[in-house]
C-alpha cells in the first residue's frame, strides 16, 4: 500500500468509552445509597447507567470522531454527575474501597419492567456463580473501529474476493487476536491495580501480602483486576467456555453453545427458587455479557436482541478492548497518551499475523496473561512465544519498533510521542503505572484506602459545574430517561417468565 494512501485511509474510525466508578460515602465505604434520581433512569439513560451493583456507575460516551472528542466528552459527564451525588465521591481505583461483607454490595435495580428484571437477575445470579466481591471490581473499556473508507482499498490490497461483510469480520478478528497475543502490553504499562483494601474478601485475595495493617500486595503485580482475584470465568477450562475466535460463526457458536448447555453446579443453585428468580437460567452462561473477555467484538443491538444475534445478522462494527484499569491519577481514569497508545496497537494488530490460534497458542495468551497481571514487575520476567520463554522487555521491544514504524509512517506525532513516553517502561518495570501506586503509597506512608480516598475527595473539590447550556442538555436527557423507563414498563404485555422464555427461544 502507498504511503500516501496509507495516510488517508488507515486510521481509526469511531472511538468510544465505558468507565466504571464506584460512589462511596465520606469515610471510604462503598455507597448504600440508591443510583440518584437526578442522574435519570440506570435502564434508560444512554450515558449514564449502572454496571453490577447499585453503586457502580457506568458512563458511556457514543461514538466520536478522535480520542481527544471522547475524553472531554468523559469529562462532561463527570461533571454533571458530581454535584448529583451530594457527599459521596467517585472512587478513581479499579479495585474497590472499603466493603462490609457481600451484604454491602447492593445488586443494581432497574425498575419493575421485564427487561429492567432481567438486568438485576442477571447480577443476582452472577452474585451466586462467582461471589458479588469480584463484580464491583472498576475499568475502562475503549471502543474503537477503523475507518470505513480503508476496507475496500484493503481488500483489493490483499487481492480478497468474498463478501465486503465477511471480508470486514474476518480482518476484525486477525485484529482481536493479535489483541489477544500481544495484549499483554496494556496491564504492564496501564495496569495499577498492585494492592487491594483488606476488606476486599475474595479467595484469592487470602495468598496477598501485608503492605500495611490495612493493605494487601501482590509485591510484583501490575493488575490484580486482570488476575485471579479479578474478571474470571472460574473453571472455563473444566467446563468447556473457552471462546473460539478464528472465525464469526465460531465465535458465535461456541457463546451460543454455552448459553444452551446446562452445567450441573449451576442447577442446585436453581432458578425460580419459592417464586423469586436466582438467576436467568442453570446453563454454563446466563447471556453472553458473562463472558469475561478482555477484548470482544461488538455489534450495537436493537432493542431485546442478543449480542450474538446482531453479530450474525450485521457483523461486526467495532472492537471492545476490556484491560484497562482505572488511572487513579486522572480525574477521567484514563490519559490521552494512554490512548493514543492503544489506538496504535490497535492498528498495529490489524497489520500484524493472521494465523490462528492454535491450542498451544491459547495456553501460551492464558500464561501471558497471568504472568503480566500478578509478576509483570518482576526483573527479567519471562514470557511465552511460539514455544519458548521469551524475556518481555526484548519481545516488548521488537513490538514497540514494528509500532514505531507503522506510527512514522502513518505521520501521527500523538502515536510517536505515546511511544517515547512508555519505551522504557519495557526495561524499567518502576515506570509502569501500577509501580507509581506503590511508590506512592510507600513515599506518604499511605494505606490504600487512604490514598485513593484522597484523590477522590480532590477530583470531587476540583469539578468545575458545566456551562448553562450544557447543563441544561444533561438535565434534559436524564428526564428523558427517566419517562422512557416509565413507558417501557407501561408498555409490558408478558409475565417475566413468557418474557424469558421468548427471549431465549431463538
Amino acid at each position: 500500500m502507498a504511503k500516501g494512501n496509507t495516510q488517508r485511509h488507515l486510521r481509526i474510525g469511531k472511538i468510544g468509552l465505558e468507565k466504571e466508578s464506584l460512589r462511596t460515602d465520606a469515610q471510604a465505604n462503598i455507597a448504600q445509597s440508591d443510583h440518584p434520581t437526578a442522574l435519570g433512569a440506570a435502564l434508560t439513560h444512554p450515558f449514564i447507567t449502572t454496571d453490577y451493583s447499585e453503586a457502580l456507575l457506568e458512563f458511556v460516551t457514543p461514538p466520536l470522531a478522535n480520542s481527544s472528542e471522547a475524553l472531554a466528552y468523559l469529562d462532561d459527564i463527570h461533571h454533571f454527575v458530581y454535584p448529583r451525588i451530594g457527599t459521596e465521591s467517585l472512587w478513581p481505583a479499579s479495585m474497590p474501597p472499603r466493603l462490609s461483607g457481600e451484604q454491602s454490595i447492593r445488586i443494581a435495580h432497574y425498575g419493575s419492567s421485564n427487561l429492567g428484571q432481567m438486568k438485576e437477575v442477571y447480577r443476582r445470579g452472577l452474585g451466586y456463580r462467582y461471589g458479588k466481591t469480584m463484580q464491583v471490581i472498576a475499568g475502562i473499556h475503549v471502543n474503537l473501529s477503523i475507518d470505513e473508507d480503508f476496507w475496500p482499498l484493503w481488500q483489493t490490497l490483499k487481492g480478497d474476493h468474498s463478501e465486503c461483510r465477511d471480508f470486514i469480520d474476518q480482518q476484525y478478528f486477525i485484529q482481536i487476536r493479535n489483541l489477544q497475543r500481544v495484549g499483554w502490553l496494556i496491564p504492564y504499562l496501564f495496569g495499577a491495580s498492585p494492592v487491594v483494601d483488606e476488606s476486599f474478601r475474595h479467595a484469592g485475595a487470602s495468598t496477598l501480602a501485608e503492605f500495611d495493617r490495612h493493605t494487601r500486595i501482590a509485591e510484583e503485580a501490575t493488575s490484580l483486576r486482570l488476575g485471579d482475584i479479578g474478571y474470571t470465568n472460574h473453571r472455563e477450562n473444566e467446563i468447556g467456555i473457552k471462546a473460539c475466535y478464528t472465525s464469526l460463526p465460531e465465535y458465535v457458536h461456541c457463546l451460543s453453545s454455552a448459553i444452551n448447555k446446562p452445567y450441573r453446579p449451576y442447577e442446585e443453585i436453581g432458578v425460580n427458587v419459592d417464586g423469586r428468580y436466582r438467576q436467568l437460567n442453570a446453563n454454563i452462561l446466563q447471556i453472553e455479557n458473562e463472558y469475561y473477555s478482555n477484548v470482544r467484538p461488538k455489534q450495537i443491538t436493537y432493542a431485546n436482541e442478543k449480542p450474538t444475534d446482531a453479530l450474525l445478522h450485521r457483523g461486526v462494527r467495532y472492537v471492545e478492548i476490556r484491560s484497562l484499569d482505572l488511572n487513579p491519577f486522572s480525574s477521567s481514569g484514563v490519559e490521552q497518551t494512554q490512548l493514543d497508545f492503544i489506538e496504535l496497537l490497535f492498528l498495529y494488530c490489524l497489520l500484524a499475523d493472521d494465523s490462528s490460534i492454535d491450542r498451544r497458542q491459547r495456553e501460551e495468551i492464558d500464561i501471558n496473561a497471568y504472568e503480566v497481571s500478578h509478576h509483570g514487575r518482576r526483573p527479567q520476567l519471562e514470557l511465552r512465544r511460539d514455544g519458548k520463554s521469551v524475556p518481555l522487555a526484548e519481545w516488548g521491544g521488537s513490538i514497540f519498533a514494528e509500532m514505531r514504524a507503522l506510527a512514522e509512517l502513518l505521520d501521527k506525532p500523538q502515536y510517536i510521542a505515546a511511544l517515547n513516553r512508555y519505551q522504557s517502561a519495557l526495561h524499567n518495570p518502576q515506570e509502569t503505572l501500577s509501580a507509581r501506586v506503590v511508590s506512592e503509597m510507600k513515599s506518604t506512608s499511605s494505606t490504600y484506602l487512604e490514598m485513593i480516598h484522597g484523590y477522590a475527595k480532590n477530583y470531587q473539590a476540583g469539578m468545575q459545574t458545566l456551562a448553562p447550556e450544557r447543563e441544561k442538555e444533561w438535565i434534559r436527557i436524564a428526564a428523558e430517561s427517566s419517562a422512557k423507563q416509565r413507558q417501557v414498563e407501561a408498555d409490558d404485555g408478558l409475565s417475566f417468565a413468557d418474557f424469558l422464555n421468548e427471549y431465549f427461544s431463538d
